[in-house]
């Protein structure tokens, strides 16, 4: 049976991620990279597409698990009759080589402990050839070779899998890790187990105690720091969207999309999320990604990015994955790539002016960047796109892409009066007046009284509620108030917000009609905002009480089944957490990104 979403926990090492579940199986795991080809991938299939489980062979009472500390190493308890152990898991951080690490310790009693390593590569259908190197377990498949070391563990090779059972007892301990490595390479050295843990444990703690983050919610905005910082290439700087693809958002359905990519519209409330959380070094790695990502002629500006900038992100079904829970197609590569969505000029030049107020070291080659950009919008912004939701209906005048396309000029402004950047003040204060009229003109219903998703349209959005966040209103204005209650009298699906109707309103539920979590976290800040402030905490505190057990979110929830569905973890909607968690934990006032006075141009 397969395991809830929320069932599954997250390692990581900077360039990779893996998803172990309550069983002590991990069922997903792409390497050495977050793109790369799995080695496991039962989370989309099943066994036979590739796990490794640990746990006691005989039925177990129970299990819990936590994370140690602030850090991303994963103790997972297992009750049983006979006695208790415990299986500690983490990836390995600065070791030469990815290396995935399982320690077994009893503590209680005696266990009958089984381990089955079935590695499958190739998308999950692949299975490699297995043979004894001495005592290591050599896993070999076209260009990759994973290489098993234990310690005085009798691993056996039968069929397709590797396999070990054995007895511990009360105080014994058992190591297991696995390497990653090229096939055409030698065999790698035998990894010294106790200075990886102590390498990754330090890395951990002293990351974590870099952050600033104090008060009420500190909690869960560290842990989301800690997600945001897994989901991170140390190598590149990039962040992506989730460690996983095709996660559906309905259970069954067919939207099924792979996101581990670099989405450039999360850049404005990434930067913000990581400067505010005290973190101004991988704030700065992650400016210097989107600059790099992004040079080049403006109007080839992609939505998305590989994470090492790379461009190209064809999208494939895979045939042989029969999908989470049966939810078909699966999909790798994401053809949102080749969408226009104008709301990325936006976030882009909205990143870079907060990293300026922020003090990070200036890029030389960012203003002239910014200026094409500009130059380039304003050829292009009365054009229709994709919009922020990705719809594949068409492209339309959407209101949040207008809304952005102001806040690009408008940031663009700021950083040339604030920081003396050369500039055509003249022509762009005019270009920023043109679009804001245009969306006042257009985009606002005076029949309903509320901004609606689109020109002419009468659907209501969730992404409106960010017109106070990014400055283009005061969260006071009317136009904001009526907005603001639209989207809770119509977008609402038992306490949660929906991202928009597909049926126009009548509250039925088609396949996209599950709350997406961002949205509502975007609901706790502006009601904060508004000097809401016992709602705002009380939306807070359900949200987060909808994390697992171990602090993580997916992207959307579903009420009618009470659980997470969606690419998992979700930087996006960690992100709002930081946001919004920090934004309840000051006094409530009009506050927009990145907490500045706006001018309204």
């Amino acid at each position: 049976m397969a395991m809830r979403i929320e069932d599954y926990a997250l390692l990581g090492d900077g360039e990779s991620a893996a998803l172990v579940d309550r069983r002590g199986s991990i069922d997903w795991l792409c390497w050495p990279a977050f793109d790369a080809d799995t080695c496991f991938a039962a989370l989309l299939g099943g066994p036979r597409n590739g796990h490794w489980q640990i746990a006691p062979q005989d039925p177990w009472l129970s299990s819990t698990r936590r994370y140690a500390g602030e850090t991303l190493i994963l103790e997972t308890m297992f009750e049983s009759a006979s006695g208790t152990l415990v299986l500690t898991d983490w990836m390995a951080w600065h070791a030469p080589r990815p290396v995935l690490v399982r320690r077994l310790r009893c503590e209680r009693g005696s266990v009958k402990v089984v381990s089955k390593l079935a590695a499958r590569f190739d998308y999950g259908r692949a299975i490699p050839w297995c043979t004894k190197v001495d005592e290591r377990v050599r896993v070999l498949c076209g260009p990759r070779a994973l290489w098993l070391d234990s310690t005085t563990v009798p691993n056996k090779i039968d069929k397709d899998a590797v396999r070990a059972s054995f007895d511990m007892s009360a105080g014994e301990q058992r190591d297991f890790a696995l390497t990653c490595c090229r096939s055409y390479e030698d065999a790698p050295p035998r990894p010294d187990i106790e200075r990886l843990f102590a390498d990754t444990n330090r890395f951990w703690v002293g990351w974590s105690a870099r952050s600033k983050v104090e008060g009420e919610y500190a909690e869960p905005i560290r842990r989301s720091l800690i997600v945001l910082r897994a989901l991170t290439s140390t190598t590149t700087g990039g962040i992506v969207a989730a460690p996983t693809s095709s996660l559906p958002e309905l259970i069954g359905g067919t939207r099924n999309w792979d996101y581990r990519f670099c989405w450039l519209r999360d850049a404005g409330f990434t930067l913000l999320a990581l400067l505010s959380g005290g973190y101004h070094t991988e704030a700065a790695r992650w400016r210097d990604w989107l600059v790099r990502a992004i040079g080049g002629h403006p109007a080839q500006l992609q939505i998305l990015y590989g994470v090492d900038g790379s461009r190209r992100a064809d999208e494939w079904e895979c045939a042989w994955l029969p999908g989470y829970e049966h939810s078909a197609p699966v999909r790798f590569g994401n053809a949102a790539v080749n969408q226009s969505q104008l709301d990325v000029y936006g976030e882009v030049l909205n990143a870079l002016y907060m990293s300026r107020c922020a003090g990070l070291p200036p890029d030389a080659d960012a203003w002239s960047l910014e200026q094409r950009l500009v130059d380039h919008l304003q050829d292009i912004w009365r054009e229709p796109d994709d919009g922020i939701w990705e719809v594949r209906s068409g492209a339309r005048q959407f209101t949040f892409s207008k809304v952005m396309a102001w806040v690009a000029v408008n940031r663009a402004l700021r950083s040339a009066r604030e920081f003396g950047m050369p500039a055509p003040i003249a022509r762009w204060s005019a270009l920023a007046a043109e679009i804001r009229h245009d969306v006042l003109t257009h985009a606002f219903d005076q029949q309903l009284q509320t901004f609606t998703q689109s020109y002419g349209s009468r659907r209501l959005d969730a992404s409106c509620l960010l017109i106070p966040v990014v400055g283009f209103l005061p969260v006071d204005d009317p136009r904001v108030t009526g907005t603001v209650k639209a989207i809770e009298r119509d977008l609402m699906d038992e306490g949660l917000l929906l991202r928009y109707r597909e049926d126009g309103g009548d509250g039925g539920r088609t396949e996209g009609q599950r709350p997406f979590l961002p949205c509502s976290f975007w609901l706790a800040q502006v009601k904060h905002m508004q000097g809401r402030v016992a709602e705002a905490h009380g939306l807070f505190d359900r949200l987060i009480a909808l994390r697992n057990d171990v602090g993580l979110l997916a992207e959307k929830y579903d009420n009618l089944r009470q659980r997470q569905v969606g690419n998992f973890p979700q930087a996006f909607s960690h992100v709002a957490v930081v946001n919004a968690g920090l934004c309840l934990q000051q006094d409530a006032r009009p506050a927009q990104l990145p907490g500045q006075p706006v001018r309204h141009e």
